[in-house]
Order: structure tokens, then C-alpha cells, then sequence
């Protein structure tokens, strides 16, 4: 996200950045995803390999392990390493059942309407890790938040 919160505008990610990109797929190997299916839509190839690909949604026409609830996505899981990787409304959906919330931030300045914002979180309920820089890419960095 950047600083304003935003993680998304006009149903895409405005920002490209391979170094987040690779993080985001070293992070993810070999757990289960949770997305809902606007984020599912979104991916330039469906499903994501070498990871267990739940989609939250009402529709039942997707071929992809499926299901209507964050609780029933996470009884689905084949993996102990959950990762629930968006949108808005899906984070909002599982900010209570998480126990970290890992932050790429992204220095961009995203201009207009039909912007996506992380949900608001009461902070106060969590510890904040480091900012730490990319190796690969200083422009960005990385902060875990852990429940308190």
C-alpha cells in the first residue's frame, strides 16, 4: 500500500514493481492464498502455481476451489501458512482472524477517484516491526505487523 492506505484504482494495482512481485511469490510459495474474486479476476494467470488458490465469492460458476465466508475459505486450507492477499472487502473480512499483517510499502502517489483503500485497522492492537528496505529495490520497503 502507499502512505494514503491505497492498494488499488479502477480494479487493478496502479504501480508495478518486479522486486515486490518476486517478494510476493517467495512469500506465498507452497501455502494457501485467499483472495475474493475481483482479485481473482484481476491475476494474469489463474490459478497462481505451487499455491492452494480459494476464491471468497457468491458465485459458484469459478473453476477454482471456492467457497461464500473467510471462515469456511480457512477450514478449506491445506496449508498451516494462510495468506490472504485481497481486495478491500476481503481483508476487511479477515482482519480478525489474522495474527500479521505484512505491509509492502510503496512510495507512489496515487491521483483520482476510484481508488481502493486498505481497511482501517485499530493499530493499537498491534505491534509494528521495522520498515526494512528492499535489497533489490530501496524505493520500497517491508513491515510485518503481529496482534498484540
Amino acid at each position: 500500500m502507499n502512505a494514503d492506505g491505497v492498494i488499488g484504482k479502477a480494479g487493478t494495482t496502479p504501480w508495478h514493481y518486479s522486486a515486490d512481485l518476486k517478494r510476493f511469490k517467495r512469500t506465498t510459495l507452497d501455502s494457501t492464498i485467499i483472495m475474493g474474486r475481483k482479485t481473482w479476476d484481476s491475476l494474469p494467470f489463474r490459478p497462481l502455481p505451487q499455491r492452494q488458490n480459494i476464491v471468497i465469492t457468491r458465485s459458484s460458476t469459478l473453476n477454482v476451489t471456492h467457497c461464500d465466508s473467510i471462515s469456511k475459505a480457512m477450514e478449506l486450507a491445506e496449508h498451516a501458512r494462510i495468506w490472504v492477499i485481497g481486495g478491500a472487502q476481503i481483508y476487511a473480512l479477515a482482519i480478525n482472524h489474522c495474527n500479521h499483517i505484512d505491509v509492502t510499502h510503496i512510495p507512489d502517489h496515487i491521483d483520482g477517484t476510484n481508488c481502493t483503500h486498505f481497511p482501517a485497522v485499530d493499530w493499537n492492537r498491534w505491534s509494528a516491526g521495522p520498515k526494512i528496505p528492499f535489497e533489490d529495490d530501496e524505493r520500497l520497503s517491508h513491515q510485518t505487523f503481529t496482534l498484540i
